[in-house]
């Protein structure tokens, strides 16, 4: 199929202060290689005309010269705007001033590409440029694999969607230049915001065409995209695994006057464990080994004993806290194999409770939860029953997202 001259618009002004990396997404690093010379990559192979990336207003200079730095073919590079759409635009007219629209404009095709999107294949592009040219407008979707819900107005009930209707978006998404400028134009006349150009062209009234996507066409937005980004562009030769090991460890006083809790399990005794939250040691140390697998910090860090927020806190609710961070950075928790040191009381009796309780928190099955206990033998602290103590390993998993 004949397909007339194509343009492209790569977004990449995106700050990236999810990703944790101290500089714009787009120019994260993977094998000392920027995630947007990866995508130029496959824009230069792909033979398009003209390219124009937009990239962080603040600090143009140093990521302009970056861009060019990098780049293999000539291109344009503009200020991003405050939003993705702004950003758009800004090409677009970057676009209009070396293009012709009245001559040839109509005929083009624009591929509005995100910057950090390093994995979308030749392929994709191509597909996505076929149905842009036969239909004006087209994106590639994925599935939902995973149940839908709705929350009521109030956020405390749901209701089930039907899930086979509902597809994910990717980039690059496609259009007829004529299609893009005149849905940008209309979105401006009337303040409309989308986080997407095939929003846009939709509410202009133009249909868009759904293309097949791919499952390792990853958004880099969190440390785990970055991994398993890592793995598709470095195969054998990367260094990163979709798998983190962490190690946690925690002690605390045996004291008069407290419970004692451990995996948010009360265990009846005459002592408990002093702290400034509810003192469970087991369920810290597990919370330290999983913050250090995903590189996000310590409890410490997370929930500072300073001040009164976390006194006396239920440190379930903090795991809880933590496993939602994980998802943030893009981890799910894999596996815990902890063990609990403690002269007395003797916890054997416990330890299936303890893990059932946990793999709840954990969202894991209680296969993945194992739990151990061991005395100190009359040896140090927890030999002469001063304290409990727990060490904790913890896997997590990097977790796809499209």
């Amino acid at each position: 199929m004949k397909i007339g001259p194509i343009d492209a618009v790569i977004v990449a002004a995106g700050s990236g202060d999810r990703l944790g990396a101290g500089t714009p997404k787009a120019f994260v690093e993977v094998g000392g290689v920027p995630l947007l010379r990866y995508v130029l990559s496959t824009v230069e192979s792909f033979g398009v005309g003209r390219t124009v990336v937009a990239v962080p207003a603040k600090g143009i200079e140093r990521w302009t010269e970056r861009v060019f730095e990098i780049a293999k073919r000539p291109l344009q590079v503009v200020a991003g705007g405050s939003t993705r759409q702004a950003s758009v635009q800004a090409c677009l007219e970057a676009l209009q001033g070396i293009t012709d629209v009245e001559q040839d404009g109509g005929d083009r095709i624009v591929m509005v590409h995100d910057g950090a999107r390093p994995c979308a294949s030749y392929d994709l592009w191509w597909r996505v440029a076929q149905a842009a040219n036969t239909y004006g407008a087209a994106i590639p979707v994925l599935p939902s694999v995973d149940s839908l819900k709705q929350l009521n107005d109030s956020g405390d009930e749901v209701k089930s969607i039907d899930r086979a209707r509902i597809v994910r978006s990717q980039t690059p998404q496609g259009f007829r230049y004529s299609v893009l400028i005149a849905a940008h134009a209309a979105a401006a006349a009337s303040g409309t915001e989308a986080t997407d150009d095939a929003t846009l062209v939709e509410l202009s009234g133009h249909p868009v065409r759904a293309v097949q996507g791919e499952i390792g066409n990853i958004k880099v937005t969190a440390p785990g995209d970055l991994d398993l980004a890592a793995q598709q562009l470095l195969g054998e030769k990367s260094a990163v695994v979709p798998m983190r090991v962490g190690y946690g460890y925690d002690i605390h006083p045996l004291v008069e006057g407290r419970r004692l809790v451990l995996g948010g399990v009360e265990i009846e005794y005459e002592r408990g464990l002093d702290g400034h939250s509810d003192a469970d040691s087991l369920v810290h140390a597990i919370i330290d080994a999983l913050l250090g697998a995903a590189g996000l910090g310590d409890i410490g860090q997370k929930f500072p004993s300073e001040g009164q927020q976390w006194k006396d806190f239920d440190s379930l609710a903090l795991l809880k806290i933590v496993v939602d961070d994980l998802a943030i950075a893009g981890y799910q928790p894999g596996n815990i194999d902890a063990t609990i040191l403690a002269e007395e009381p003797r916890l054997v009796s416990h330890l299936e409770l303890i893990r059932h309780r946990l793999a709840e928190q954990l969202d894991l099955p209680v296969g993945a939860v194992n739990v151990k206990a061991t005395r100190g033998e009359g040896m140090g602290s927890i030999g002469r029953g001063e304290g409990i103590a727990a060490h904790a390993v913890a896997t997590v998993l990097a977790v796809a997202r499209g």
